[in-house]
């Protein structure tokens, strides 16, 4: 199979129809009537691409991928609509969605679109481990000045020389993944690997196979065997991100091999024995979901050994402007640019946003701009839509349309009219990018 796709219509007869034209071409097609049952099916792990109608009995797709990404933010979503609009289609772009597709205009554009989400999918997932033969980051890599944060890594200072394991909380993008590499890089393990792994990125299977490794021959398609990555870990630290997503028969061979240091391959008949200190790191409340069920409480509390809750954004504001400072530097070099500054109105504004995706969206924002600031100033068009809406003084006369307009041609001019590059730098599909260029007239 090419991948697993989930469709999400109430249309029955369309749904069924869209399943067979998907199954034709390889792919696993699943099939949901509502937002309700989409997240149930989510729920079993094994979904890759999710093809989603924007208006369902119980919901509206558009908000429903909003919510969905921040638990699945490895799956992609494609929309589809039966009457397509300018402000949904941004909306749907700006939540995280893939594409937004209208309903029989665009349909021989669906099974092309599948492909090129599903190996964005695939990019994803391989990014979600890291094998290191040392940490990246260190303690005085963590930015900013504020008490929130430097609490943080005053105890984490302290816990990192300890072979203890340590659990990291905190919402997406607070930096979990960069705490989890200085406690190692401050650790006696500092000269031995440091392992990441994204555990809501895989299926309960697959990531069993990633974790402890598989004997030649233990399901279609092992031909060898396979070093899993608590075995490429040994003396060293494993970290496992979103260990909230884990599968709760996958956390009792974790619990064992904390507690006895040894694992059994997938396949295997005897022991394997590691030496391995875990960092987990989770963005929900586990002591809720020991309450549901679904994590296990032994397993919680051999990992709370120490406990670091991450400050999100919004909670540090005074760190804003050294961290913009410091993506504002690092994308200028990249893009051979001298060095940028903000201006106050710009200051003002990213103090004012709610930062829902922390430090990584402060990021990404500061890289847009780079792209579209034309002098070495960030000024408040530089910046996203959401955020310049705080101020009605600097957006009160622009309309949405005209502010996409705008960006997309800046991209546009920057990428030289390579319509690939510009696609990328915009987040959307390239069917996207070719469809407002029309609705929009562009012709620069």
């Amino acid at each position: 199979m090419n991948g697993n796709v989930l469709i999400i219509d109430d249309e029955e007869q369309l749904r069924k129809l869209l399943g067979r034209i998907i199954s034709l071409e390889g792919f696993k097609a699943e099939e949901a009537s509502s937002i309700k049952s989409g997240w149930v099916a989510l729920g079993n792990k094994k979904t890759d691409v999710v093809l989603c109608d924007v208006k369902l009995p119980d919901g509206n797709g558009v908000e429903f991928v909003k919510e969905a990404k921040v638990q699945f933010p490895l799956i992609e979503f494609i929309l589809l609509t039966a009457y397509g609009n300018i402000p949904d289609g941004v909306q749907a772009i700006k939540n995280g969605a893939f594409d937004y597709i209208t309903k029989g205009n665009d349909n021989d554009k669906i099974i092309p679109l599948l492909y090129q989400a599903l190996d964005k999918v695939k990019s994803n997932k391989q990014s979600a481990i890291k094998v290191k033969d040392k940490g990246g980051y260190r303690f005085e890599d963590i930015l900013g000045s504020s008490i929130v944060i430097r609490e943080a890594v005053k105890v984490a200072q302290k816990i990192a020389p300890t072979d203890s394991n340590v659990l990291l909380l905190g919402e997406t993008g607070t930096g979990k993944e960069v705490f989890a590499n200085a406690i190692h890089a401050g650790s006696k393990r500092s000269n031995h690997p440091f392992v990441a792994i994204n555990c809501s990125a895989f299926s309960r299977d697959l990531l069993e196979s990633e974790l402890f490794g598989h004997k030649a021959g233990a399901y279609t398609g092992a031909t060898k065997d396979k070093k899993g990555l608590i075995e490429l870990a040994n003396n060293g630290t494993l970290f496992l991100d979103e260990i909230g997503e884990m599968n709760i028969d996958l956390q009792a061979k974790i619990l064992r091999v904390i507690e006895n240091g040894e694992f059994i391959k997938v396949g295997d008949e005897k022991n394997t024995k590691v030496n391995v200190r875990i960092i987990a790191a989770t963005n929900r409340d586990l002591k809720k979901e020991i309450e549901q069920g679904i994590f296990r409480e032994d397993l919680y509390y051999r990992l709370n050994v120490f406990s670091i809750k991450l400050p999100p954004l919004r909670d540090r504001i005074e760190d804003i402007p050294i961290l913009a400072g410091h993506f504002l530097s690092k994308y200028a070099v990249r893009e051979n640019r001298p060095a940028f500054s903000l201006n106050k109105e710009t200051q003002k504004l990213l103090g004012n946003h709610s930062w829902g995706g922390n430090i990584r969206e402060l990021r990404n924002v500061m890289e847009r701009a780079v792209i579209l600031a034309e002098d070495n100033i960030i000024l408040p068009e530089h910046l996203p839509y959401e955020i310049q809406k705080h101020d009605d003084d600097i957006t009160g006369s622009l309309t949405l349309a005209s502010v996409e307009k705008k960006h997309i041609e800046k991209v546009l001019h920057y990428t030289k009219g390579n319509k690939t590059k510009a696609a990328e730098y915009l987040g959307i599909g390239l069917t996207t990018l070719y469809r407002k260029i029309e609705e929009y007239h562009i012709t620069k």
